[in-house]
C-alpha cells in the first residue's frame, strides 16, 4: 500500500483528532503532576509507549511482515 493509498483510507479529520487527543493526555498528565511528579512521570511514560505503538501500528501493510508468529503478526 502506498502513502498516496493510505491518505485516502484515513477519514478526514484525522490529524485534527489525534491533535485533540494529544492535548487531552498533556492536559491529564500536567494536572496529575500537580498532584503527583512520580505518577505523572510513570502514566506519562506508559502513554508514550502506546503512543508509539499505535503509530507503528498504523504503519504495517497486511503480508508485508516477516517472521510470521516472530513478527507479531497472525496466521491468515
Amino acid at each position: 500500500m502506498s502513502e498516496d493509498q493510505a491518505e485516502k483510507e484515513q477519514p478526514r479529520g484525522g490529524r485534527g483528532l489525534v491533535l485533540l487527543e494529544t492535548v487531552f493526555v498533556l492536559v491529564i498528565v500536567a494536572g496529575l503532576a500537580l498532584w503527583s511528579v512520580p505518577a505523572a512521570l510513570v502514566v506519562g511514560g506508559v502513554l508514550g509507549v502506546l503512543a508509539c505503538e499505535r503509530a507503528l501500528a498504523d504503519r504495517r501493510v497486511p503480508g508485508e511482515g516477516r517472521g510470521g508468529e516472530a513478527a507479531g503478526g497472525e496466521r491468515q
